[in-house]
Order: structure tokens, then sequence, then C-alpha cells
């Protein structure tokens, strides 16, 4: 072997060893005794220490607040078994709160055990966070209760009168929404991103008859889940290092509503102790051996189908089928676009009232935009985009150079068109004379079409808005607005 060659390892280990080092999670390895062979810069960031201050020391020097039964490192070292994201509180020798999610694993050297590996993530933030919400929670409740006031806190703020819509699906939405209201079952709701699934939630509560109980609400997807449990189920002094004795999330709504989003997002294992609590009626705190009965109504909401959740293994089936009792779909914009006039005329009141400026109106050209977009984030995109183009407008109307340019239905290849000639990317306009050929966009063929619709309506109707309103599909409100805009009566 030449010299070059019996240095390849080292340097390959010294390489191994700056890339360990520049990772973004902390690695702690340990030989059979607990001893501390190597801690890598983010680890020893997380603890606050160095990493001389640990290496050759065993874990329990380091860390006194551990024991043998509460260190994952020693369990592991113990059994034989690797742990996975489990949450650990503990102290190191200087005295700082450190809360961690760690993973551990036995090292096997030529099959016999030569230690254990921990990689670990800093939550510490995160769980300060939950123990604020919560305790937050827990004290606005309790002054609610002191007061005894109708509306808790964290009530519902929403209802039906405020899903803004006169379409069939809206229409059939507040229909099926009141009935699910009256009963008491689990509902779980589907709905893209936007569409307003909690807006449903917070009218289905206010209609039903725990409207004067606690409405409250969890994004399952906000929290890892051995922070979660804890916020749900709550936690016992003495469970884990640093935990107190706190009410979970059921035990708040017991009386109302409990609301969780996105449920496609939670670890399946405690899935499982969802299921147990509905079934049941009784939760467990986090470390306690005590049932505490609750009467809570859920409901659920997901943004991905929930055939499709299933199907990936995102959520348990028992405990679908559990929550599946009333199951509603929101819909989305670009499938109720009757809506989008409705919508856009709210939001404008509603930004105009609050930067106390006069009510825009919107050019036909503009709404007919507004109308053929497909609006990938649903309601939620319309409300924003009404937002920032109110706070820039100088004028009194919406016009189409307002709008973004992604805001458009596109243009369209007449049969026989060629891109890039006369004729490609828009319609011809049936006025052009002289053998030349006027090109008229999409959003003007729309809104010309449209009002020729509703001349030949209102003919139709002997001027009844009503009458004409039913022949068109559309909303009398919505006819009132386009007789408007065209400058019809």
């Amino acid at each position: 072997m030449t010299a070059n060659q019996s240095e390849k390892p080292v340097e390959i280990l010294e390489i191994i060893s700056k890339v360990i080092n520049a990772v973004d999670i902390g690695i702690h390895i340990v030989d059979t005794r607990g001893i501390s062979i190597f801690y890598n810069q983010k680890a020893a960031g997380l603890d606050g220490l160095h990493p001389e201050e640990v290496i050759g020391r065993h874990v329990l020097a380091v860390f006194p607040s551990l024991t043998a039964e509460s260190s994952t490192i020693l369990e592991v070292l113990r059994t034989g078994r690797p742990v996975y994201n489990r949450r650990q509180v503990f102290y190191n020798f200087r005295g700082k709160k450190i809360v961690t999610l760690n993973s551990t694993i036995p090292v096997l050297v030529d099959g016999k055990p030569a230690g254990a590996a921990e990689i670990s993530y800093d939550v510490t933030q995160v769980q300060e966070m939950a123990d604020k919400l919560l305790d937050l929670q827990v004290e606005l409740y309790r002054q609610g209760r002191a007061a005894e006031k109708a509306v808790e806190p964290g009530a519902a703020k929403y209802d039906f009168e405020q899903i803004i819509g006169e379409s069939g699906a809206v229409r059939q939405l507040k229909q099926f929404g009141l009935r699910a209201a009256r009963s008491g079952a689990p509902v779980f709701i589907y709905g893209e991103t936007g569409t307003g699934k909690e807006l449903l939630v917070h009218a289905i509560h206010n209609a039903g008859p725990r409207r004067h109980g606690p409405f409250i609400t969890q994004n399952c997807a906000a929290l890892p889940a051995t922070l979660l449990e804890g916020i749900l189920f709550g936690t016992v002094k003495g469970s884990f290092t640093g935990a107190e004795n706190r009410p979970g999330l059921f035990e708040l709504a017991s009386g109302g509503t409990l609301f969780l989003d996105e449920i496609n997002s939670a670890d399946l294992e405690l899935q499982a102790k969802l299921l147990r609590a509905l079934e049941d009626g009784y939760v467990r705190r986090v470390g306690d051996g005590k049932n505490r009965p609750v009467d809570v109504r859920i409901i659920v909401a997901s943004n991905i189908l929930p055939a499709r959740a299933l199907a990936a293994g995102q959520i348990r089936p028992d405990l679908f089928y559990r929550l599946n009792v009333i199951s509603l779909t929101v819909p989305p914009l670009r499938e109720r676009r009757e809506d989008i006039p409705l919508l856009a005329r709210y939001f404008i009141k509603q930004f105009s009232d609050k930067l106390n400026i006069p009510a825009a109106g919107i050019a036909p050209e503009a709404m007919a935009r507004l109308e053929c977009y497909d609006w990938p984030g649903n309601v939620r995109q319309l409300k924003h985009l009404i937002e920032g183009i109110l706070n820039l407008l100088e004028t009194g109307e919406i016009r189409p150079e307002h709008l973004p340019p992604e805001i458009t239905c596109g243009r369209v290849v007449p049969p026989g068109g060629v891109p890039g000639s006369g004729t490609a990317g828009g319609f011809l306009r049936p006025e052009a004379t002289g053998g030349e050929e006027s090109v008229l966009s999409m959003p003007e063929a729309v809104a010309r079409l449209e009002k020729r619709l509703i001349v030949a309506a209102m003919a139709g109707a002997s001027g009844n808005v009503a009458g004409a309103a039913r022949q068109l599909g559309i909303p009398r409100q919505t006819l009132q607005y386009k007789l408007k805009s065209y400058g019809l009566k």
C-alpha cells in the first residue's frame, strides 16, 4: 500500500466529519457505556454547549435532569430497539431548558452492539408557543365563564348569511350545512385551499344547539405529533420533565365544538387516540392514568380528497368512517363562477370601509376577466387581489389594467388561425370591414356576448328582471348589477 492510499481513509473521515457538522440536525453518538464519542456543532447549538464539554463524558453527567429511564439514548442502549420522533424535555448542566424531537437507533458493528446514534430537532420555541397558546386559551375560557358571556372566547364569528354566493352549489351547501348544524354527529369537510372551509365550520357551530358553548380550532399540520398530543389531550405534572397540569383542547371544548383542520396531516398513532376519544367520550392526559369525560362535537377538514388520503395512508380507515358521518364538499371558485361578481362586490365594500375610501366599481371588461379566470387560490385569492388593488387604486373604477397579468382567460386561436398571424390569439370583430381583420380579446368577446344575451332575455321577459334572471340562470342581484354595468334599462 502506498502512502497516498493509506491517507485516503483519513481524508474520507475528515470529509464525513465536515458534512455531519454542516447539516441542520443535531447528531449525538455514544458507545455502549453511554460515553459520548461524537457530538456535532448543531447538537451543541441545540443544547447550548460546546462539543468538548460533551465528548468523553457520560450522558447523565452532561444532562443531569435526565435519568436512565427518561434518556432516549440510554433506553436504546438498554433495549436495543430504536425510538422514533419522541419529545424530550431536559436541562443541561448550565440549567438551560431544552425541548427536542429525537430519533435514536442502536449502532451495530459486525452484528454486535457498539453504541447508539441520536438525531435531534430543536422544538423548544414551538413547545413554548404551544404552551403559551394553551395557557391563553385556558385563561380566556375561564374569564368568559366568570363573566357568563353568551359568546365564549374563541367563539365562531361567522354564520350562513356570511357565506356569499347564490349559485346552485352554494345554496345546496348552505342547506346541507343547516341540516348538519341541527345534528350532533361528526362532520367531515373537504375543500381546496382557500375555499372557505373554516367559515362553513363557524356557521355550522353558530346554527346548532352548541352555539353558546366553546368553539376551538386546531390545525393538525401546525405542530409535530408529539406536541399536538399534549395540546389535544392535555398533560399532567411529572409526565415528562417540565410538564405541567394543563387541560387539552378536548377538555376546553367540552359542551361545544372542536374543529381539527388538515386532519390528513395528523400522525397515525395520534389518529388512533382520537378515535378512542370519539368512541369512548373520555380523554386521558399525557402521562395520566385517569380518564376524563368530555362532551365535544368534532368537525374535521381536509384539503385533499378523502379517497386520495385513504389510498395514501394519510387517514386511518377506522377514524375516517367514524368521522365521515356527515360529508360536505366546499366547491372551488371555478365551479361557481356566477358567484364571482357577488364576492368581488362584497370584498370591495369590505375593504373600502376598512380603508375609508369610496367604494369602487368594476369595468365590465375587468369583471369578465375575473369571471373566466380559474382561481387556483379560490375565494382567498380573490379577496387578497381586491384588497391589493384597492390599496393602490387612484380612480373610482377597477379596470383591466389594474389586474395582474395572470388574471386572464388567455387567448383563443380561431379555427384555421396560425400562431403569430393576425388572427391568432383573439376573436375577429364581426364589424371588421374593408377586408381588414380587427381582433377582439376574449374578455371583450365574453362581455359583448353577455350583453346580447341579457338584452334578449329582458326582451323575452318583457323587461321583468326576475323573469330574465330565471331565463339566464343567474341570481336577480347579479342581473341587476350587469344591467347597471352595461348601461341597460
